[in-house]
């Protein structure tokens, strides 16, 4: 059953990922799950109703915005479904927390942050890797200036997803509802983790396509080469067409310094001028024998904790009390990048950022 205290939330989508939000919400302080939103119904909402004792309400929207106590939305609908509901929750005054991508252009991301803040209220993105003990570590470095000039920053997203995975939701591998393949779907954690660290992204090259799987619109492979505003340089690989599946990984370098960031590690973390608590870090976020590879080739495979230190940060931002980790700005950050690799892929240039516009979209061809 829903506990009780603290802000009332509200789910808006039953899938997957929305169990991993209702269970965030139960474990979370300051907070607790109040009812959820299923378009269609049937035995997924019915199975959604007994595990976490709340009402389901079915395709009537305006009545699940109506439900006592509700304070705040989680959005959990497909990629490109976020606006809709996100757009009502706030003309109806009630908070909304983003599963991510924001929303699948940038235009439609801008539409959500909007609309938010005409009705004031509070806009959050869900990127739970930021909240990880190690990946905060580097930021802190970055931000005191241990790497110095920053010289060269890379990602990599060497992952998996079966056919079966995307024949098993109408809406994956589509433009209109997934919003891209590889990277906006699944690379866009790392992505964000990359943009956060490294800082705005200037100019990049890419090449994007579809290698292996079938009835897709989108990419299941690409590689970008980034020129970042730092100064710095670096690659982006993402990818679903690597069996077995392998950790993400994440190389922040300077001119004094190394983070070598994978799977929620550290397999490196070397500065020229030692501090104290630098052999701690080493020591608590080294890699460990038995590290699972978190979401690489089960999307199941991933921890609810880091929803739920988002939850908590979104409450505690609301009471006054903490700055939002991740606010509806920073979420589209790593949505532009993304667009960007997708037009420099389809147009065969390089592109500079910002962007103006959502870049025109076709099907990757099958390479």
């Amino acid at each position: 059953m829903a506990a009780s205290g603290g802000r009332g939330f509200g789910i808006v989508g039953i899938g997957m990922i929305s169990e991993f939000h209702a269970r965030a919400i139960q474990a979370m302080e300051g907070g607790h799950l109040v009812c959820a939103y299923s378009r269609k119904g049937g035995p997924n909402a019915d199975k959604f109703a007994a595990e976490f004792g709340v009402k389901v309400y079915t395709g009537d929207y305006e009545a699940f915005l109506k439900h006592p106590g509700l304070d705040a939305v989680a959005i959990a609908t497909p990629s490109g479904a976020h606006l809709e509901p996100g757009v009502a929750a706030a003309r109806a005054k009630k908070h909304v927390i983003c599963e991510k991508p924001l929303e699948v252009t940038l235009e439609r991301c801008d539409a959500l942050i909007a609309e938010c803040k005409k009705h004031r209220v509070l806009l959050g993105g869900i990127f739970p890797s930021r909240t990880g003990e190690a990946v905060q570590a580097i930021k802190k470095a970055v931000d005191e200036k241990r790497f110095g000039k920053l010289t060269v920053c890379n990602a990599v997203v060497p992952w998996h997803r079966t056919q079966a995975y995307y024949d098993g939701g109408g809406w994956r591998g589509t433009w209109k509802l997934d919003g891209g393949g590889a990277l906006m779907n699944q690379s866009i954690h790392t992505i964000d983790l990359l943009q956060w660290l490294a800082g705005p992204a200037k100019e990049l090259s890419a090449y994007a396509g579809n290698l292996i799987h079938k009835r897709i619109e989108v990419e299941d492979a690409a590689a970008a080469a980034i020129k970042w505003k730092s100064g710095a340089i670096g690659t982006l690989v993402g990818s679903t067409a690597m069996w077995p599946g392998l950790s993400s990984e994440v190389l922040i370098c300077g001119e004094h310094g190394t983070a070598w960031f994978r799977g929620g590690n550290l397999v490196s973390w070397q500065f020229a001028e030692e501090q104290p608590g630098d052999a701690q870090i080493r020591e608590k976020f080294s890699p460990k024998p038995d590290a699972g590879k978190g979401g690489a080739s089960d999307p199941r495979a991933i921890s609810f904790v880091g929803h739920q230190k988002q939850f908590e940060n979104f409450v505690r931002c609301l009471d006054g009390k903490e700055k939002l980790l991740v606010d509806g700005k920073e979420a589209r950050k790593a949505v532009e990048i993304i667009l960007a690799i997708y037009a420099s892929a389809l147009g065969g240039k390089a592109v500079k950022l910002p962007l103006k516009k959502t870049p025109k979209r076709r099907k990757f061809p099958k390479v």
